[in-house]
């Protein structure tokens, strides 16, 4: 079987510390990724209805009326339902997370029994077609896309006060996240790309540890406010101007500070699993001396 070749001196190996010793690998990018369900079947839905806005303009002023409504909300099921796969991938990805607020692939399923049935009306065939197309439509893409959420998972013994303002952390992080993925496409470098990558994702095994244990965000509210906010300022600025005179110190300085972030975080991370260690130990120790004043012997 082939092997890709690493070494010290390629792109993506192993760097040699002053001690003799070999860094570890890097995080990969698709770790704890999984297949999105946004795919070829939610975006062939904004091509369907098109048809309808051309067969509008060849009939009577009803049909150019009824037709383009129907195209209209055919559309507007379509980039419902992609919304709603979006947010159930957000929602599968995560242990800990809240329903969506509004259940996008539902109402979706709706529209497209609406849509079909004004397109029915467009018929000469009276209205038992539209009656049959508005509930086809509505039965075939409930089977196609699925319910969206509709319970929290992984919320019991979570104060809700707290999720939330994990959340609002969480998102604000993220919204820094996306600005330096915009920034650093702009340098060209295929490789910082992937760099920047590997970052984001050692970032988010924080935000899932902190959205498990809520406590935890008073420990990472530092960096997920003013250290994340300070790289994606330094990520902008260092697109600007290796876009200019790829200058190679720029480069270098750059790599080295996501080092010096990525082994802070992942610092932060593991002293806060040390502490959910330490709760746990904490919470068998009390039970065990409870069973022991009831007289149960521990084994």
């Amino acid at each position: 079987m082939a092997e890709r070749f690493g070494g010290k001196y390629s792109p993506d190996g192993s760097r040699s510390t002053p001690s003799g010793t070999t860094d570890p690998a890097p995080a990969n990018p698709f770790h704890g990724k999984r297949r999105t369900r946004v795919g070829g079947r939610a975006n062939l839905l904004f091509f369907i209805p098109l048809p309808l806005a051309f067969r509008a303009f060849f009939g009577s002023p009803t049909e150019l009326a009824l037709n383009l409504a129907a195209c209209g909300v055919l559309l507007l099921a379509a980039w419902l339902t992609r919304e709603g796969l979006f947010a159930q991938d957000a929602y599968d990805a995560r242990k800990v997370a809240r329903r969506p607020a509004l259940p996008r692939k539902m109402i979706a399923s709706v529209l497209t029994g609406a849509g079909l049935g004004l397109a029915g009306l467009a018929t000469p065939d009276g209205l038992s077609a539209p009656i049959i197309y508005a509930v086809l439509g509505v039965v075939l893409h409930g089977f196609a896309f699925g319910p969206d959420p509709l319970r929290d998972k992984g919320m019991e013994g979570i104060d809700s006060f707290q999720s939330d303002r994990v959340a609002r952390a969480v998102g604000e992080a993220e919204n820094y996240l996306a600005g330096m993925s915009d920034a650093i496409k702009r340098a060209g470098d295929r490789k910082m790309t992937g760099r920047v990558e590997r970052f984001q994702t050692v970032a988010r095994q924080m935000f899932r540890t902190i959205e498990e244990d809520p406590r935890d965000l008073t420990s990472a509210r530092k960096f997920m406010t003013v250290y994340l906010m300070g790289a994606r300022d330094a990520t902008v600025k260092f697109a600007d101007l290796y876009a200019r005179n790829r200058d190679a110190k720029a480069r270098s300085d750059y790599e080295a500070l996501l080092d010096d972030l990525e082994s802070h975080i992942n610092a932060q991370t593991k002293a806060m699993l040390l502490d959910d260690r330490s709760d746990l130990d904490i919470e068998i120790e009390v039970l065990r001396e409870r069973l022991q004043r009831d007289g149960v012997r521990a084994r």
